[in-house]
């Protein structure tokens, strides 16, 4: 729904957008695009997260001579923004297969604008691995990683409010005299983070995901720059913010089960560590 509304057209809302999914394509409309991602996260969660938690403990060392001491907040926010720019490298691709496979059956409607041979409303890519192969035949390197400037500047501060915020609650909602937060604060802390951090990107979500787009049919968009310009002249401001409330919404539960698995996977291995090194 989110990529939808950002790159679609036709769609008046976020209801609109789901019951003409569900009428056109049914409960499999809902999953495209779906497995190249669920493939991919693993990998992608590990090197955030582990460029994250080893940039703090660098931090930490050089400021206090200990990898363990408790981090400033201006050490976290450094610490964050280092995971947005490495995670970018895996997270493009990705990201372009998925959109394009979900915006290949969209209908699109411009004037003045030269389509490609191909029909819209018709599967352009047979799946996630022939997308990828294509991309990379028609467009090359640059193409596979198309809206990377707009990733850059979506995921760079969307991180810096990702940890960021999940660092400053867990410290304010765990008891005193706690060595460690509790799960149910972790839980917390991380949903109001994701929300907080997937509802500031939007904006530049938006772009990215119009750019991925572009080039399934059309090529309108010269760059970052000319996206913003093009979407702000034809659209407006409020473009921009399509797809909050699914940002938002998803985000609370998402975030709140990564930094759980997070915190949880660290305390075992910290426990299995102490256990083995007594």
């Amino acid at each position: 729904l989110q990529t939808r509304l950002q790159a679609g057209q036709g769609y008046g809302n976020t209801l609109n957008c789901l019951l003409t999914v569900y009428r056109n394509e049914s409960v499999a409309g809902f999953f495209k695009g779906m497995s190249f991602p669920l493939a991919s996260i693993a990998v992608y969660t590990s090197v955030v997260f582990g460029i994250f938690s080893n940039t703090q403990r660098l931090l930490s060392q050089l400021r206090h001579g200990d990898p363990d001491h408790a981090p400033a907040l201006a050490d976290v926010a450094l610490a964050s923004m280092a995971a947005g720019f490495v995670s970018v490298g895996i997270g493009t691709p990705v990201d372009l297969v998925k959109i394009r496979l979900q915006m290949q059956t969209q209908p699109y409607v411009k004037a003045n604008v030269k389509v490609n041979p191909t029909v819209p409303g018709f599967p352009v890519y047979r799946g996630p691995m022939h997308c990828f192969r294509t991309v990379l035949q028609k467009e090359g390197i640059t193409g596979i990683y198309r809206g990377m400037g707009a990733m850059l500047l979506r995921d760079v501060p969307g991180y810096c409010l990702y940890f960021v915020p999940y660092t400053f609650f867990c410290e304010r909602i765990t008891p005193d005299g706690s060595m460690s937060p509790n799960p149910s604060s972790i839980w917390l802390a991380g949903g109001v983070a994701g929300a907080i951090s997937w509802g500031a990107a939007t904006p530049m979500d938006v772009v990215k995901s119009r750019l991925q787009a572009d080039g399934v049919y059309l090529n309108k968009y010269k760059g970052t720059l000319d996206c913003i310009l093009q979407t702000y002249q034809n659209e407006g401001l409020k473009v921009f913010f399509r797809g909050i409330t699914i940002n938002a919404v998803r985000g609370f539960p998402m975030s709140s089960a990564m930094f759980l698995g997070y915190e949880l996977s660290l305390n075992a291995m910290k426990r299995h560590q102490t256990d083995t090194n007594p």
